[in-house]
C-alpha cells in the first residue's frame, strides 16, 4: 500500500475546504487537499452570495451605511442559539475582512445595488437584500441593510468564489488530489487523527479520469435537478472506482479538516431525521451523503441537529408577488411573505403539512407578468412562467378559486376578509408584512399558485441540511460526545454545526464555510508534528 504525507490534509474542496487549505498553507504549512470529484462541491453550482456587512468595501462603494451592530442584531434575532453569541460576534465584526480576504484572492464583487426585493437579482446587480433584512420582524429590530454580497457572473455565479480561491491555492503550493474518495481516518495508538485511507485514481489512466470527471459534472448539474441522470451517472462512477481505483493512505503530521459538504444526498439519513423533507430537490452534490461526517463518528465525534434542513419556497421574482398572501390547506395565512424563502419552506413543513399556496387577484398577476422579464434570470423566469401554467388555478370568485384548489373556501374568505379590512383602515398588517408590500386582494379572477413541498421537475423545492459535527467554536476542532477535542481533527463548512445551524438566508452558508475554514486552518497548524508512519 502506497502513502503520501503532508502536514495538513484536506477532505473536500468547496469554499470551506479550499479557505482552510489557503489559511494553513498562508502559516508555512504544506497543505494536501483531496475531493471526490472535481473540486468545487456545492459552493460552485451556488448563486456565489457571501453574507457579509457592518462596512464592507462594497457597502461602503455602494453608499450602504452598515455597523457591526446592525448586522449582529439582525443574525441573532435570525440564527438564534446556533452558536454562542461571542462566535457570532467574532462572525461579524470579521466580516469586512472577509470581504478583503476574498477579494485579494480574486473573488470579484461589484457594488450594484439591487432596487427591489427577491430571491436573487438578475445580472444587472450584486448587492442586495438577501435575508429577511426587510420583513416585518426584522426592520422593527434594526433599520434593513443590504448584505447579500453577489460574486460578479452571469446566472449563478458560485463558480466565480471557488475558481479564484482555487486558483490562489494552487498558486500557494497548495497540493490537491482530485478523484480520490475518503474511506477511513486513520489513528494511533493515542487516539490523535494522523491522516486519512482513500481510495483514488489518481494513478489511473488519463482516459480513465477525464471519464470520471465528466460523469461527476454530469452527477452535480444536471443531476440535482434530474435525479434520474444523477442515479446512473453514480453507477458509472462506481463502476470506475471499483476498476481502477487504488488504496492510498495520506498521513498528516498536524491534522485533517473534514469539509465535506452535508447529508442530504443520503436519504437514509433524512428520512430518520427529517422525513418532513424527503421530497425536496437534492441542493448538493453526489458527495453530500453525510460520509465526511461518518468518517468522525467513526472515531468517536458527536453530531447535533441532524433534523435541521433549510427548505426554500422562493415567491419572487417578481417582487410584485409579495403582495399575494401565502395560505395553507385551511386558507389561512401563517407567514409574512416578505420573509426568506427557506422561513416560508420551512414554516410549511413544520407547521401546515408541507401544503401552501400564493393567492393573488387580476391587478397583482399583471404585475407580476410584466416583472418577470426585467427581475429574473432566464431560469427564474421559466420556473416562475411554468409555475403560472401547471400550479395555478384561476376563478371568478374566493370560493371557487378555493374549491379548484383544495383549499377550505370560508377559511380563505375570512383571511381576506381580514387582510383587506386592515389595509383600508391603515391598520399594521395581521402577520406583520410592511405597509409598502400590502397589497388589497380585491379584483378577481383569483389565482391560487401551489407551492407546496412536492417531487416536480418544473417547481421543485431545493434543499439542503444544516446540522453535523459538534465543533470547538474557537478552533473547529471536532469534539466528542463529552465535549472533548479529537485530537488532530477539524471540520467546517456544512460538514459541521456552524452560523446557519438554525436558520439560513442567502449567503451564509458560504460566509460560513470562509469563515469556520479558515478557523480550522488557522488552528490546525498549531499543533505539534506527528512523525509519519
Amino acid at each position: 500500500m502506497s502513502s503520501v504525507t503532508a502536514d495538513v490534509v484536506v477532505v473536500g474542496y468547496g469554499a470551506a475546504g479550499v479557505s482552510a487549505a489557503l489559511e494553513a498553507r498562508a502559516q508555512g504549512a504544506d497543505v494536501l487537499a483531496i475531493d471526490r470529484f472535481n473540486g468545487g462541491g456545492a459552493t460552485q453550482v451556488s448563486g456565489g452570495i457571501i453574507y457579509a456587512g457592518g462596512g464592507t468595501w462594497v457597502q461602503r462603494q455602494a453608499g450602504i451605511d452598515d455597523s457591526a451592530d446592525a448586522m449582529y442584531t439582525y443574525l441573532h434575532a435570525e440564527v438564534g442559539d446556533s452558536v454562542r453569541p461571542e462566535t457570532l460576534r467574532r462572525f461579524v465584526d470579521g466580516s469586512p475582512a472577509m470581504i478583503d480576504w476574498l477579494t485579494a484572492h480574486g473573488v470579484p464583487f461589484e457594488a450594484s445595488v439591487c432596487p427591489y426585493k427577491t430571491s436573487y437579482p438578475n445580472n444587472k446587480y450584486y448587492l442586495y437584500y438577501s435575508g429577511s433584512e426587510n420583513s416585518g420582524h426584522f426592520r422593527a429590530l434594526t433599520p434593513p441593510v443590504q448584505r447579500g454580497h453577489r460574486a460578479k457572473g452571469p446566472g449563478a455565479s458560485g463558480k466565480k468564489i471557488y475558481h479564484p480561491l482555487a486558483a490562489s491555492a494552487r498558486r500557494a503550493g497548495v497540493r490537491t488530489m482530485f478523484h480520490t474518495r475518503a474511506d477511513t481516518l486513520l489513528t494511533d495508538a493515542a487516539g490523535r487523527v494522523v491522516g486519512v485511507r482513500t481510495n483514488t485514481l489518481a494513478h489511473a489512466p488519463a482516459w480513465v479520469q477525464r471519464r470520471y470527471a465528466m460523469y461527476g459534472a454530469l452527477a452535480v448539474k444536471p443531476g440535482i435537478y434530474y435525479p434520474p441522470l444523477r442515479a446512473v451517472m453514480e453507477r458509472r462512477l462506481a463502476a470506475i472506482e471499483r476498476r481502477y481505483a487504488q488504496t492510498v493512505d495520506i498521513l498528516a503530521r498536524k491534522g485533517v479538516i473534514l469539509c465535506a459538504g452535508g447529508y442530504i444526498a443520503n436519504r437514509e439519513l433524512i428520512e430518520q431525521h427529517a422525513p418532513g423533507y424527503r421530497d425536496g430537490l437534492q441542493l448538493g452534490t453526489s458527495a453530500d451523503d453525510g460520509s465526511g461526517m461518518q468518517l468522525a463518528v467513526d472515531v468517536g465525534a458527536a453530531v447535533d441537529r441532524l433534523d435541521n434542513v433549510s427548505a426554500w419556497r422562493f415567491i419572487t421574482p417578481p417582487s410584485a408577488m409579495l403582495g399575494g398572501l401565502v395560505v395553507d390547506e385551511h386558507g389561512q395565512r401563517f407567514i409574512d411573505e416578505t420573509r426568506y424563502g427557506a422561513a416560508i419552506g420551512n414554516a410549511m413543513v413544520q407547521g401546515h403539512n408541507g401544503r401552501g399556496w400564493v393567492l393573488a387577484d387580476r391587478t397583482l398577476l399583471e404585475q407580476a407578468r410584466k416583472q418577470l422579464p426585467q427581475q429574473a434570470i432566464w431560469f427564474q423566469r421559466l420556473q416562475m412562467e411554468a409555475m403560472l401554467r401547471a400550479d395555478r388555478v384561476e376563478a371568478d370568485t374566493i370560493e371557487a378559486v378555493a374549491a379548484k384548489a383544495g383549499v377550505d373556501a370560508a377559511g380563505l374568505r375570512r383571511t381576506v376578509a381580514e387582510h383587506n379590512e386592515a389595509a383600508a383602515a391603515g391598520r399594521p398588517d395581521p402577520m406583520g408584512k410592511p405597509a409598502e408590500y400590502v397589497h388589497p386582494i380585491e379584483q378577481g379572477p383569483y389565482s391560487l399558485i401551489a407551492i407546496s413541498i412536492k417531487r416536480s421537475l418544473i417547481n421543485p423545492c431545493p434543499m439542503f441540511t444544516l446540522g453535523g459535527l459538534i465543533v470547538d467554536e474557537d478552533t473547529g476542532a471536532v469534539k466528542t460526545s463529552e465535549g472533548q477535542a479529537i485530537d488532530g481533527l477539524f471540520a467546517a463548512g456544512r460538514t459541521a454545526l456552524g452560523i446557519c445551524a438554525n436558520s439560513y438566508v442567502s449567503g451564509l452558508s458560504l460566509a460560513d464555510c470562509v469563515f469556520s475554514g479558515r478557523r480550522a486552518g488557522a488552528h490546525v497548524v498549531q499543533l505539534p508534528s506527528v512523525s509519519a508512519r
